[in-house]
């Protein structure tokens, strides 16, 4: 199969991650790279070895040299992909973007219009489709081993140091710059039950809120940094031993302290801390996405589906049961507990024994997975590769949106209209 020349826009971690294992898995190469940090933008060039006049500040001067490569990676900040997807779809690069799709249906819709006019392969880093975990839930549901599927509980455990780092001092931690919380981070999974049961809910409900990391909360004397703080040693949320933890270790280096400093040294961690915006205190920051949401759907055959998004937990695997006709699955993200109703008999299914990437690996393998089904899709022309396409991708963040819909207004928000336009 010949490579797959990558024209990478927005080199940072996601960027990053995507293009790596392009390049190991020996079927991609990158040949441009558009990325507005220099330091960035000169690391990612060296690193893929990148002529230096393939090597861009903006994402525009890139376009503007017309069509570079086979494929384009969009992995700019969120509310920032709207933009080049549709002008890159225009040259006709297949595009690989970065979830979520974009930050607002009609943005959405105007990239899987443009994707659709024409003609290219675009795919949505929904990437828990393409994990051994769930290939085997697949196969377990195809295979009618739990009968109809009437009920899921699905809980996604955003990590109490996680959710600090991410959603309230870092990049996503406002909607007026990012998204809804639900979007942002969980339309992973929103897509990812709806492809479970392979249909659009009828109808959703939400509720959730901004419970704790808010000023109110705040412990008396408390400072406004890590670095000053008095209360610093026995804090959950202390930037400082966060972060000064992950020196040593190569993959927390690359994440998550490689967002706060490049400087991966003591006194680099806490100058950074000291003056950026990864070590204010979590009750004095300007965030305002939800720490806590639960998401109620039900489908037009009656089957329900709960789903529970939380900062109050360890950062870890998800965690799913399935309810049927004829028996139980309950999941963590790397095993599967099978019951059946039938037999009484139990069995358990050890998903790192699937071929393909490793669930040890990033998103339990999807990641890579991903990565490999989207350059064999570009490369054959076999668009089937890829588990969703552009539409299915708007129409499971339609569902998200509705959710967000739901909670802001304290209502049930009808989907049924939308149901029969698309197959997830």
């Amino acid at each position: 199969m010949p490579r797959v020349t990558l024209a990478l826009v927005g080199a940072g971690l996601r960027g990053q991650s995507y293009a790596r294992h392009a390049v190991a898995a020996g079927t991609g190469q990158v040949v441009a790279v558009a990325e507005p940090d220099p330091s960035r933008r000169v690391a990612a060039a060296a690193e893929f070895g990148i002529p230096e006049d393939r090597v861009f500040a903006d994402w525009t001067q890139l376009a503007a040299a017309g069509r570079l490569a086979d494929a384009a990676i969009i992995a700019t900040q969120d509310q920032q992909h709207t933009d080049p997807a549709v002008l890159l779809a225009d040259l006709g690069y297949h595009l690989l973007v970065e979830k979520p799709m974009a930050t607002s249906e009609t943005e959405a819709a105007a990239i899987a219009e443009a994707a659709d006019r024409n003609g290219i392969l675009l795919a949505v880093c929904h990437v828990l489709r393409y994990t051994p975990y769930t290939r085997a839930i697949k196969r377990l549901l195809a295979e009618d081993r739990i009968g109809r599927l009437v009920s899921v509980q699905h809980l996604e455990p955003v990590g109490w140091w996680h959710h600090a780092h991410s959603f309230v001092r870092g990049h996503w931690r406002r909607q007026d710059t990012s998204a809804p919380m639900l979007l942002t981070k969980a339309c992973h999974d929103i897509d990812w039950l709806v492809h479970l049961f392979g249909r659009l809910p009828r109808s959703v409900s939400s509720f959730g809120s901004l419970t704790h990391f808010r000023a109110d909360q705040r412990p008396a004397g408390a400072a406004s940094r890590c670095t000053r703080c008095p209360l610093e040693p026995t804090c959950p949320y202390s930037a400082k031993r966060l972060y000064l933890d992950c020196l040593g270790d190569p993959e927390r280096e690359f994440w998550p302290l490689s967002a706060v400093t490049e400087q991966h040294t003591e006194e680099g961690v806490l100058a950074a801390l000291d003056s950026g915006p990864y070590g204010r205190c979590v009750y004095e920051c300007d965030n305002d996405v939800v720490d806590h949401q639960v998401v109620t759907m039900e489908f037009a055959d009656g089957a329900t589906c709960s789903f529970t998004m939380s900062a109050f937990t360890p950062m870890e695997h998800r965690r799913t049961r399935l309810m049927g006709t004829h028996g139980f699955v309950d999941g963590d993200g790397r095993t599967l507990r099978l019951v059946d109703f039938r037999t009484g008999t139990e069995e358990v299914v050890d998903t790192l024994t699937e071929d393909g990437p490793s669930a040890a690996d990033g998103h339990g393998g999807g990641d890579e997975a991903l990565t490999e089904a989207f350059l064999a899709a570009v490369a054959t022309g076999d668009a089937s590769l890829v588990h969703s396409d552009a539409g299915q991708s708007l129409a499971t963040h339609r569902v998200v949106w509705a959710a967000e819909r739901a909670r802001t207004t304290g209502s049930v928000v009808d989907l049924s209209s939308r149901e029969a336009a698309v197959t997830p």
